[in-house]
């Protein structure tokens, strides 16, 4: 299968449509965790400086790691929602593996994005379609961080700017959501994000046939 930006869409209404409650609920799910951590850390931060816009260094570590938790965990249900859509439970929110990997990866990103932004932006962009699928990388296959980073490099050759176009895409329509009173996110973001995860399969040689979509996708 060839990458489209199209076809990555449909992939990912059509499968969210299979499932809409349980979709919408699971992103719930994220949304509230993801606040549950923020309100944690914020307490932490203010208990120690007295404030919870001065950041702590426990404050800043917990935020660290338990962000890390919930993007991986996002990370592995989004997988696990494309590959067996009807099998996926809320139990694969929870995917802690590997841990180090993760956050050795999610730093050397930052690091080299950064770097590439501070050289004239053009570079920054580059460098993040280049490494645009390194920890789904990560998560899905366990590779190490540099191992992770080349496979998405070999994956993303050839695709890059049809890759920029997917993105800014991806992004208009989750702020047509925001701008939904909020609530469209609930759709938009599931959408998005399994057209996201199926456009990695299909780079990555590994997505299922159109034959192996959800029923309503072929229609």
């Amino acid at each position: 299968m060839e990458f489209s930006t199209g076809a990555s869409l449909r992939y990912g209404w059509e499968t969210f449509k299979t499932r809409p409650g349980f979709f919408i609920g699971a992103t719930v799910v994220i949304i509230l965790v993801s606040g549950a951590v923020s309100v944690l850390t914020g307490g932490i931060d203010a208990a120690i400086t007295g404030s919870v816009d001065e950041p702590s260094l426990i404050g800043s570590l917990l935020n660290t790691a338990l962000g890390i938790l919930v993007s991986m965990g996002a990370t592995a249900f989004y997988l696990k929602a494309h590959d067996d859509t009807g099998g996926v439970t809320l139990s694969s929110l929870w995917h802690p593996r590997p841990f180090w990997k993760y956050l050795l990866a999610s730093f050397l990103l930052g690091i080299t994005i950064a770097i590439g932004f501070v050289l004239l932006i053009v570079p920054g962009i580059i460098f993040t379609l280049m490494f645009l699928f390194t920890t789904f990388i990560v998560v899905d296959r366990e590779l190490g961080p540099i191992d992770a980073m080349k496979e998405s490099h070999r994956i993303t050759r050839g695709h890059k700017w049809p890759l920029l176009g997917f993105l800014v895409l991806l992004m208009l329509i989750n702020l047509a959501g925001l701008m939904a009173l909020v609530v469209g996110l609930l759709v938009t973001i599931p959408v998005t994000s399994l057209a996201f995860t199926h456009a990695y399969r299909v780079l990555g040689g590994r997505a299922a046939s159109d034959a192996a979509m959800p029923m309503s996708a072929a229609v």
